[in-house]
């Protein structure tokens, strides 16, 4: 019993966590500032890479 107490309050406290961060990822819309710096080297690789022409 003391097991499953244990087990509801951690998926409990990593729910709440979770949440929260995603709370701040949005507020601070970090998902598009991090995809904003990884399209330059993602632009650099794809553009790199020999393109095929079949239609």
């Amino acid at each position: 019993m003391k097991k499953l107490k244990k087990l509801i309050k951690g998926l409990i406290i990593t729910g709440v966590l979770l949440f929260v961060a995603s709370l701040i990822i949005y507020y601070f819309n970090l998902d598009m500032k991090g995809a904003a710096k990884i399209s330059p080297l993602l632009e650099k690789y794809f553009d790199s890479k020999k393109k095929e022409k079949h239609l």
